[in-house]
């Protein structure tokens, strides 16, 4: 039986042959989620692949403000690749990704997924391929847009109270109006009773 890291070097060996323009530096990107696991075998693929230099990271991947991650993104310069062995490796969700992508390629660099074929900005067909993701991933945020826009109109429409639930009950805005009315308490003192802001009160005259 194949070890952790025995298959990611055969998994990956494909990518070894993989020429890179010279001059030109190979990052790794290797993360593991807890301090129990070990980012060896990932560190070893990402070498066999061609990284010259791997960063390496124990933090869960819905953490945004990853240390390593952030130090190859400022390392990777115009030609540059940053290697990873998968996806969810360098991200957490499609919009993640895509985020980290552009950052990538606004640097003039390309990335790469090692068991991920198709996450190749190195080539036309991945880049194709991560347009088409972009688009799906645009669509899906208009369709859910429309659909919190749809389900909030319905709810009005059945008299639900959107936003914050109001400080004052219409039993107390009521009594309050009274009180104001005929002198029987000041703002503040209503303030007070119903331990609102005065200003929740003199909201209710205006």
């Amino acid at each position: 039986m194949f070890s952790e890291a025995s298959r990611y070097a055969k998994d990956t060996c494909k990518n070894k042959a993989l020429p890179y323009p010279a001059g030109m530096t190979i990052y790794g990107y290797a993360r593991v989620s807890t301090d129990g696991q070990s980012v060896d075998a990932q560190v070893k693929a990402l070498r066999a692949a061609g990284a010259d230099k791997v960063f390496r990271e124990t933090a869960s991947g819905a953490k945004s403000d990853r240390r390593e991650l952030a130090r190859a993104l400022r390392a990777v310069g115009d030609g540059d690749t940053l290697l990873v062995t998968r996806l969810d490796r360098l991200a957490r969700s499609t919009r993640d990704l895509l985020n980290t992508l552009d950052t990538i390629a606004k640097a003039g660099a390309g990335f790469r997924s090692l068991a991920d074929a198709w996450a190749d900005t190195t080539t036309p067909h991945g880049r194709l391929m991560l347009t088409v993701l972009g688009g799906l991933a645009e669509f899906e945020r208009d369709l859910i847009r429309a659909r919190t826009g749809e389900g909030r109109e319905r709810a009005k429409a059945r008299g639900v109270h959107m936003g914050r639930p109001p400080a004052l009950t219409r039993h107390q805005r009521r009594e309050a109006l009274d009180a104001l009315a005929s002198g029987a308490a000041t703002q503040a003192d209503l303030a007070r009773r119903f331990n609102v802001s005065q200003s929740t009160i003199s909201r209710l005259v205006q």
